[in-house]
């Protein structure tokens, strides 16, 4: 009598992965990744495994556009296979144009969509029940931090920014949904927790704020709730997660957050697009002209949370941006002395409206005030810095390195101040042997330059 089940299970087929753009678009290809592997599919690390790869692509400027386009040719000449999604996906018409072979084009978190194309270009071979210990999802970052995205989209209509057209209006995930996947990495090793959306400040606004019910107790879809509720989750050693708060809009309630930093429950930090502060350039841009007002509130928050770090980004070389209003910049940073600033030359975008304002800057000068904004802000962390000198801070270990001819061993990590990526780093020596990643020590700092601390685990 013939067996109804195989005598060997068929190979995996297997997918690779080019995930490009923010954070955002990154927990958009992990969201994919789980799927497609709860489908039966394995993870291909090189072009050469891959039955198919997806490339994840971002289309917020004209230079990010170009990458993805780059990357989808390289995947194509690499593998031949390629799907693409991601932000510039809306412009099927224009990948098509370039590359006739690809298999298929979905727009920004269409999961279902990707997946879809995926199961038609390389059918699973295997199903979900395979294995017999359930997976977990598929993170692309390291184990001790993760990205927690509260948020789709975007309801500002900013003079430089497509956002909305690509990822289309606010649309808040539920309270309860989101702190359940919290808790969830939390218990599987995240001790960092980085939020992020389009606009932190107005999560929940979409759905009035509802509440929803969360260990026996009704949550609000609010960023102070949610700012609260993280704040009491627990590593399984017993020590609460550092809560990293990116995209948040200096709205009235964001003061609310900073007794939670004073009292340890979320990581004093904020990241705020403030963008310009002159007022007639940040009317021209569509956003809120309150920069006075804002100086006096940071100053308040400084008052509460003395520790607290604000970061930024800023646009040189708008649209009718004079030498009066980038004077206007520099003065306000020096002012604001914020911990970390990044600055962009104003770039324009298909479809943006600031593409139509008139008095466009000369890009020899927006070289030139690009050069005297970092000049500015370097000076500003360089004395930030220093004044850490000689304190103990609390430092999240990213990397361990191998001894050294003399045995030594040194360590990368980041302070409270610094999120992944794209702020500075903590350098230690002589750390011990045991030490990981995602392990927090107290550092003494002992050295600094303009971007970075250097110091040994105190006590050592």
């Amino acid at each position: 009598m013939s067996s109804l089940i195989p005598s060997t299970i068929p190979d995996q087929k297997k997918i690779g992965m080019v995930s490009l753009g923010c954070p955002k678009a990154l927990v958009d290809s992990e969201r994919i990744l789980t799927k497609l592997r709860a489908d039966g599919y394995a993870m291909s690390p090189d072009y050469a495994g891959a039955d198919v790869v997806l490339v994840n692509t971002c289309g917020f400027l004209d230079s990010a556009k170009e990458e993805s386009l780059a990357a989808i040719g390289e995947a194509i000449a690499e593998n031949g296979r390629v799907i693409v999604t991601g932000c510039m996906g809306n412009e099927a018409d224009v990948i098509r144009a370039k590359f006739p072979a690809v298999l298929a084009v979905t727009g920004a978190h269409q999961y279902e969509a990707v997946v879809e194309a995926v199961h038609e270009a390389a059918p699973p071979t295997q199903g979900p029940f395979i294995d017999l210990v359930p997976q977990t999802d598929v993170k692309l970052t390291p184990r001790h931090y993760s990205y927690l995205k509260i948020s789709e989209g975007c309801n500002h209509a900013c003079a430089f920014c497509i956002i909305p057209s690509l990822r289309g209006k606010l649309a808040s995930r539920r309270i309860d949904a989101v702190l359940r996947e919290a808790e969830k990495l939390v218990a599987a090793g995240t001790r960092e927790l980085l939020v992020i959306s389009q606009d932190t400040s107005a999560y929940g606004v979409d759905v009035r704020h509802e509440e929803r019910q969360w260990k026996g107790r009704p949550v609000r879809t609010h960023m102070t709730d949610l700012a609260r509720e993280l704040g009491n989750l627990r590593c399984p050693d017993g020590t609460p997660p550092w809560v990293r708060l990116h995209y948040v809009y200096p709205y009235p309630h964001v003061d609310a957050v900073i007794p939670l930093m004073a009292e340890g429950l979320v990581t004093p930090y904020l990241d705020i697009p403030f963008q310009h502060a002159s007022p007639s350039v940040l009317r021209a841009m569509k956003r809120p002209a309150n920069e006075a007002k804002v100086l006096e509130r940071i100053a308040a928050w400084r008052a509460i949370c003395p520790d607290i770090a604000i970061r930024s980004s800023f646009v040189v070389g708008f649209p009718g941006e004079t030498e009066a209003d980038f004077e206007y910049l520099l003065q306000w940073l020096e002012e604001a002395q914020l911990d970390r600033v990044g600055a962009f030359r104003f770039e324009p975008v298909e479809g943006a409206a600031a593409n139509n304002l008139p008095d466009p800057v000369p890009e020899v000068v927006k070289e030139e005030r690009y050069a005297r904004i970092m000049e500015v802000t370097e000076r500003i962390s360089t004395a930030k810095l220093a004044a850490k000198v000689g304190r103990t801070i609390p430092v999240i270990i990213d990397e361990v390195g191998e001894p050294d001819e003399d045995g030594d061993i040194g360590a990368t990590g980041r302070s409270q101040a610094d999120a992944p990526e794209i702020d500075g780093a903590v350098y230690l020596r002589e750390v011990p042997p045991t030490l990981a990643p995602g392990d927090v020590v107290q550092a003494l700092i002992e050295d600094s330059d303009a971007h970075d601390l250097y110091g040994v685990i105190a006590g050592n």
